[in-house]
């Protein structure tokens, strides 16, 4: 049996299946199947393939033999008729008004049977008229938020992920990579740099003059492209299903060093390099070095052959620079002087904490998410589920917290070379105190603090509530310290310098959150973390095993953040681990 369709894709589409169910007003529980099942499979832990082929979907908890069947067909053939009827039952604006931040379903549903508003466009012009107040529990400031909403949504609708801009250039790139004649082949831009928010791909190819029809042709009829927008000798651009717009440039080999670091960026870090050229006399562009017109001979240095990026910068007398750190921050200036950090690497670190389970909302037990941890090649693990405020994610009583414990003393007497860290992501209420007292945090090895609530607040307040925490003696790390939702909600106003400063005061840790949603602690405030001493945590905030592979994206940002393997606490041995938590943390 021939797999289509792969468990993330298969996974998505049977929770969008329950997002059109609740649009159509169906019941409940159907729905809420749907979106266990899409839960199940994300969080499954046996080969995905194998299940489909043996017909066992329907073993899985969570997964009901009806819906089994449907998951079997789309993995198979990759088409669902069901999914397909359930799309067409529907105005396709719908399921775009849910992408505004504040609306779900039943919002959605009930203004398209109450105004039938079944586009962005039409509950714009609804909000700028106030129609919407119509309808009970709408109100002016209802209006003025989804416009907002709208607002942001036409903001952002040409910005991605850099997951999503990764996976979509890298099925483009090894296919370029593949044809007969292309010599090198590399994904350039912002997503080359590791940024957490992508406008567009950029693909940088050499090859023979005789394989560039080839590569134009391959590139346009990809099946990732939906539409060609140009097409010539050397370059082409489309837009890729994806949505993402998407450019490709063929160069001579010698060409390619000097298109690959131009087209890399950023252009702050391009401007710069350019104006040291031109102190040995030579003009830099995309294509080359080449003497400036005009200039007195004696001032002119001799063009040097460049076979690589770190040829173009060991000519202009620098070390080679990392692409996370062309930014224009200080990157220039250290290479200069041999004072580039020695970037960490996602093979340095050693484990995660920030970590959740089927104790609170996660989808896989403490031993499942172990065992993918061990699996990793790390060699501890810490599970930081919800405290008891977080009702909405499962958050733990005291009944739990002992049951958890228990477990976890368990699991640790009988796997060998391996460590399971006791922690809770504890919620920081409005006035800066933890959810649980002192006697409860003083149960854990470490502390995870973390706001979710009240999150309309002041710069004043965000600071004075995130500083309060971390005065606190049990709190060992901040979580996600801005709030932020990437390309959905703005954090929180805050005073980052200031609470770095405190973290540094009080020997805490903050952490680099590695959701690609998040990606939070921001790079920008990294390095400045790094040179107060703080270190910094990259943890997935996982909720199933797979998600424990988000370790990857906060390792991009702690790479633009300068930050060594020594800087981030989840580098050190477990001995190291214990000894900080026993010092600033439960």
């Amino acid at each position: 049996m021939n797999v289509q369709l792969d468990k993330k894709q298969v996974a998505e589409i049977i929770d969008e299946i329950g997002t059109l169910l609740e649009l159509k007003g169906e019941n409940p529980f159907k729905s809420r199947a749907y979106h266990t099942a899409a839960r199940a499979i994300a969080a499954l832990t046996e080969d995905f393939e194998a299940l489909v082929e043996r017909q066992e979907l329907h073993t899985i908890r969570g997964i009901g033999k009806s819906i089994a069947e449907k998951i079997t067909e789309l993995a198979t053939t990759g088409k669902l008729p069901y999914y397909d009827q359930l799309k067409a039952s529907l105005p396709p604006g719908l399921l775009d008004m849910l992408k505004i931040q504040g609306l779900g379903p039943k919002r959605v549903i009930l203004l398209y049977k109450k105004l039938k508003i079944k586009s962005i466009e039409e509950l714009q012009k609804a909000c700028e008229t106030h129609r919407l107040a119509k309808i009970k529990g709408f109100g002016d400031k209802t209006e003025q938020n989804i416009l907002k909403g709208i607002q942001r949504l036409r903001t952002t609708s040409q910005k991605h992920l850099y997951p999503k801009a990764r996976e979509a250039a890298e099925r483009i790139r090894s296919t370029l990579a593949s044809i007969n004649g292309v010599q090198e082949c590399e994904v350039a831009g912002s997503l080359r740099r590791k940024k957490e928010v992508i406008g567009d791909i950029d693909i940088v190819l050499s090859s023979t003059e005789r394989a560039r029809e080839v590569i134009i042709e391959r590139f346009t009829s990809h099946p990732d492209v939906d539409t060609v927008l140009a097409k010539g000798e050397t370059k082409a651009s489309v837009i890729l299903k994806s949505g993402i717009h998407c450019d490709i440039r063929i160069v001579t080999a010698s060409e390619y060093p000097f298109a690959l670091n131009y087209f890399t960026g950023s252009k702050e870090h391009n401007v710069e390099i350019r104006s040291i050229a031109r102190k040995f006399g030579w003009s830099l562009n995309e294509y080359g070095f080449s003497y400036i017109e005009g200039e007195a001979k004696k001032e002119i240095s001799r063009i040097p052959r460049c076979k690589s990026e770190a040829d173009v910068y060991r000519a202009l007398g620098l070390a080679y620079i990392p692409p996370e750190l062309r930014e224009n921050m200080g990157e220039i200036e250290a290479a200069r002087k041999g004072e580039l950090p020695t970037l960490i690497e996602e093979k340095d670190l050693r484990g995660t904490f920030h970590c959740h389970t089927t104790y609170s909302d996660g989808a896989n037990t403490i031993e499942e998410m172990a065992k993918g941890a061990i699996k990793r090649g790390w060699s501890y693990w810490g599970v930081a589920d919800h405290s008891q405020t977080a009702a909405y994610a499962g958050g733990m009583d005291i009944a739990k917290i002992k049951a958890q414990h228990k477990e976890i003393d368990e699991l640790n007497r009988h796997v060998k070379n391996f460590r399971i860290f006791k922690g809770t992501e504890c919620d920081i209420l409005p006035d800066g105190s933890l959810d649980y007292p002192d006697s409860v945090l003083a149960r854990f090895e470490y502390v995870v603090a973390a706001i979710h609530s009240k999150l309309n607040m002041t710069e004043q307040e965000a600071t004075r509530r995130l500083v309060k925490a971390l005065k606190n003696k049990h709190v060992t790390m901040l979580a996600h310290p801005t709030g932020r939702i990437l390309l959905s909600r703005d954090g929180y106003p805050v005073n980052m310098l200031e609470v770095i400063n405190a973290a540094a005061d009080y020997g805490k840790a903050i952490e680099i959150n590695a959701h690609p949603f998040r990606l939070d602690l921001d790079w920008k405030f990294v390095k400045y973390a790094k040179s107060k001493g703080v270190p910094i945590v990259i943890n997935p905030d996982a909720h199933n095993v797979d998600g424990l592979n988000d370790v990857q994206y906060g390792v991009g940002v702690a790479r633009k953040g300068w930050l060594e393997a020594r800087d981030v606490l989840n580098t050190w041995d477990v001995s190291e681990i214990e000894r900080f938590f026993r010092i600033h943390g439960s």
